[in-house]
């Protein structure tokens, strides 16, 4: 698995890249055949201070890309709801994947 993380207005301190790659790694528990993922913290200037601080997360799974992004006041907590949503369409990929087991038609003679 390729795990590039990035910053947009936000330096990627080691502790930031340990906690994205701990919370990540729940994706790769539950689905092996990952390939490639891309992290994007990116800090706004906005308004509202609810959403200011975002992440984005690119994973390109075996068949499909899966993409969500989520908008926090901290980041670690937009991260934690970034993991969760992650998580959740990986593991309906792998479910639509592996459903494939379709009672054979009867023949009537």
């Amino acid at each position: 698995m390729n795990l590039t993380i990035s910053g947009h207005h936000l330096d990627v301190t080691p502790a930031l890249r340990a906690y994205v790659t701990t919370k990540l790694d729940r994706i790769t528990r539950h689905f092996d055949q990952v390939v490639d993922v891309k992290v994007l913290l990116t800090i706004d200037n906005l308004k509202e201070k609810d959403l200011r601080q975002r992440a984005e997360c690119n994973i390109h799974v075996k068949g499909k890309d899966l993409f969500a992004e989520s908008a926090h006041a901290d980041l670690y907590a937009a991260l934690d709801d970034l993991a969760d949503k992650m998580d959740r369409q990986v593991l309906r990929h792998k479910d639509k994947a592996q459903a494939h087991n379709h009672q054979p038609a009867k023949r009537m003679m």
